[in-house]
């Protein structure tokens, strides 16, 4: 699980999709959808595993996260076999604010706010996370996004312009998230400490590309970090 001093820290910040947010039920939905009968013959699996492999690659270069999901859509299609109308295409790119939270995310953010500040590096369009913060419950003291910062982690470029809004010196600042390839790859090679969420709990990254990455302490859900950040 690892060891982390909580007294070092003042401020968290989250990434929001895969650690606070269930976005791999919301994708497979969200494909459910928009396809119907066309998806029927693949495993939710298949979908997120199809996901992960196109996903960062319509990212590059820099485009709203709308049309990311509109490319990645179309590029599960290619992959998986299935065909993808302008219409199912943009009705997946709004889907984020539908994607549900985690039913431990927003219990542990209200208990972790009562000792941190909370901040949220997210890859995503501003108005998009906007839905998913209500869904939440709670208000972010920074909200730092991919269309503010203009790439997408692993690009490091979020995570310093958080350092530059954040009203603390980085090393005062812990990171916590699921996926090792968006977060904790970029994080530690800036000298954070991290906390990894294993949401998937050894079944790989899922929706995020497999990754070699060494977190400071690893929790298997929200509640069980909050636990341990704020004891009862």
């Amino acid at each position: 699980m690892g060891v982390i001093e909580y007294g070092d820290f003042d401020v968290l910040t989250f990434d929001c999709y895969g650690t606070l947010i269930d976005w791999e039920s919301g994708l497979v939905a969200a494909t459910r959808f928009q396809l119907g009968d066309a998806v029927a013959g693949h495993s939710d699996e298949d979908l997120i595993a199809a996901f992960a492999a196109v996903e960062h690659e319509a990212e590059v270069p820099y485009k709203t996260y709308r049309e990311v999901l509109a490319l990645s859509l179309r590029g599960m299609g290619a992959r998986l076999g299935f065909a993808v109308s302008d219409a199912e295409a943009a009705g997946f790119g709004a889907s984020v604010g539908q994607w549900p939270a985690f039913p431990d995310s927003a219990e542990a953010l209200r208990r972790l706010q009562e000792r941190f500040k909370l901040a949220v590096i997210t890859n995503c369009d501003d108005d998009l996370f906007a839905q998913s913060e209500r869904r939440l419950g709670v208000s972010f003291d920074y909200v730092i996004t991919a269309q503010q910062a203009g790439t997408y982690k692993p690009d490091q470029a979020s995570f310093l312009l958080a350092f530059e809004r954040i009203e603390e010196p980085r090393e005062r600042i812990l990171h916590v998230a699921q996926s090792l390839f968006h977060d904790h790859v970029p994080a530690k090679a800036l000298g954070m400490t991290s906390v990894w969420i294993d949401r998937r709990q050894g079944r790989g990254g899922g929706a995020s590309m497999d990754a070699d990455a060494h977190p400071d302490a690893t929790f298997p859900s929200m509640a069980a970090f909050a636990d341990d950040a704020v004891p009862a």
